[in-house]
């Protein structure tokens, strides 16, 4: 018998939409034999308490998110990165019903070997911060005060990759000025871009 999570069975219960959708992709991660959680608001499932894939509701698709989908083979090519930064994370995208059910025996496929993988211990590599560009105008900063460069590198290594995308993803040299001015303070307390 699976235990169900009762707060899966209400995050379902109130979805304004895909709701047969969300109902049908629970089942069918609950026959992989994950534990069924909830976290982040959402129905995650794991195994040896680790994240393997969570269930999600979009506006415009549903989804099962694979914590370490670059991991997975996907020789069907049905997986999607989530964003554009994404590096361990992929999506399972549907928008119809009858296309979960028409890929039910797959979608199971991928659960097992995402949880093959987890319970293996196998990791994503991820880039190093030291691998990300920083921006000539954050460099600048960085150069003329020494503080701002020891608490810049005091961050860990996920808020300091998050300023730099932000920084360098501006087309304009000055609204890279700009970002980097409004958030030194920050830095200079020590603190990421959403703390």
């Amino acid at each position: 018998m699976v235990n169900t999570n009762p707060k899966v069975d209400t995050f379902i219960g109130k979805a304004k939409k895909w709701q047969k959708e969300l109902e049908l992709l629970r089942s069918i991660v609950l026959e992989c034999g994950l534990t069924e959680d909830f976290k982040w608001g959402h129905p995650c499932y794991t195994t040896q308490d680790k994240n393997v894939v969570v269930i999600q509701g979009f506006k415009e698709y549903c989804a099962l998110m694979f914590f370490k989908g670059a991991l997975l083979k996907d020789t069907k090519h049905l997986l999607t990165k989530p964003g554009e930064n994404t590096q361990a994370g992929r999506q399972f995208r549907f928008t119809d019903l009858n296309d979960i059910i028409k890929l039910g025996k797959v979608i199971k496929l991928y659960v097992r070997e995402a949880a093959t993988a987890e319970k293996a211990g196998l990791k994503v590599e991820l880039k190093k911060t030291s691998d990300y560009t920083i921006p000539d105008e954050f460099k600048i900063q960085l150069k003329k005060n020494s503080k701002l460069k020891t608490s810049f590198e005091s961050l860990t290594p996920g808020r300091q990759r998050a300023y730099l995308l932000y920084f360098g993803s501006a087309k304009l040299s000055q609204t890279r000025e700009a970002r980097v001015a409004k958030y030194m303070p920050k830095i200079l307390k020590g603190k990421g871009m959403d703390d």
